[in-house]
């Protein structure tokens, strides 16, 4: 079984402890993917709250382009955001597909893609820390660790290309062209595999159970939290560390999980965790530690 760690005391010296506790020592240029936070929401992990992890780990914090309207569709709008939420005064900042052309990962098993279009900058990257707020998604039904390796390291067309199930590319025409739910979901874990294979054994997932909204922090107006925060998870497994969040959340006392978990099987979200098991870049089995 795959280990997941797990602290309930969300501190910005335990982001520090429990990457300790995996027991990876992420080498050379290394990727820090998070999200940027879309303009208005107060959700996100904050930039003062992840630097010493950052700063520990000698990382370039990471992001892409969306492809949807809002403050970071563009090149532009997104760098003016990006010195609005203060990422670049913290840390080095690195917008992979600030220009093009995108990188291409095959992905040869894949059920829905056989390619993922993410950011070019990518490639210069020897080792990742994919440090996600897990929270409920609009379309997703939740966002974790794999929704940060698919939507979170694509490109724009990337991006369109897994929302539509490979119909297209073009982000102007993806809310023409959405697919079954099912095959969305698909096509996430999909491309989550590709990212995961291109780092191999030099990649961590560390999701963070805090300001739990049933909504992304895609969302410039997001709901406020519907539950107490959970803590601190981690893993080389992101389908394992994903499981365990969702047990969390399914297996708590808080009465406000009802809102978490109707966002989540309205969406039928536990999908892209059965798919990427499918896959078999992880599994759903797992040995929580807690520390």
């Amino acid at each position: 079984m795959s280990k997941v760690y797990f602290t309930k005391e969300i501190t910005p010296e335990n982001l520090i402890k429990i990457y300790e506790k995996v027991g990876i020592n992420l080498k050379g240029n290394v990727a820090v993917k998070l999200h940027s936070g879309e303009k208005g929401n107060r959700n996100y992990l904050k930039p003062e709250f992840v630097k010493p992890l950052v700063d520990y780990v000698g990382g370039t914090v990471v992001e892409c382009n969306t492809a949807y309207a809002g403050a970071r569709n563009t090149t532009e709008k997104h760098k003016e955001l990006i010195k609005e939420h203060e990422w670049d005064k913290y840390f080095k900042f690195d917008l992979m597909d600030e220009e093009g052309p995108d990188m291409v990962l095959d992905i040869p098993n894949g059920k829905i893609l056989k390619k993922n279009y993410v950011g070019k900058n990518l490639a210069n990257y020897d080792s990742m820390l994919v440090l996600s707020h897990f929270k409920g998604h609009a379309m997703g039904g939740y966002g974790g660790a794999l929704k940060q390796l698919s939507i979170g390291c694509a490109s724009s067309a990337g991006k369109s290309l897994i929302h539509t199930a490979g119909k297209t590319n073009d982000q102007y025409k993806l809310w023409d062209n959405l697919p079954e739910q099912d095959k969305f979901l698909e096509a996430m874990a999909d491309a989550a595999e590709s990212v995961n294979n291109h780092f191999k054994d030099n990649i961590v997932y560390i999701n963070v159970m805090k300001n739990l909204s049933v909504d992304c922090d895609c969302d410039g107006n997001a709901s406020a939290p519907c539950m107490q925060d959970i803590g601190i998870l981690a893993s080389t497994d992101p389908i394992a560390v994903d499981q365990a969040c969702l047990d969390l959340v399914y297996n708590s006392n808080d009465e406000g999980k009802d809102k978490l978990i109707e966002r989540i099987e309205s969406r039928h979200g536990v999908h892209t965790i059965e798919a990427a098991s499918e896959l078999g870049f992880g599994e759903r089995n797992y040995e929580l530690i807690e520390f």
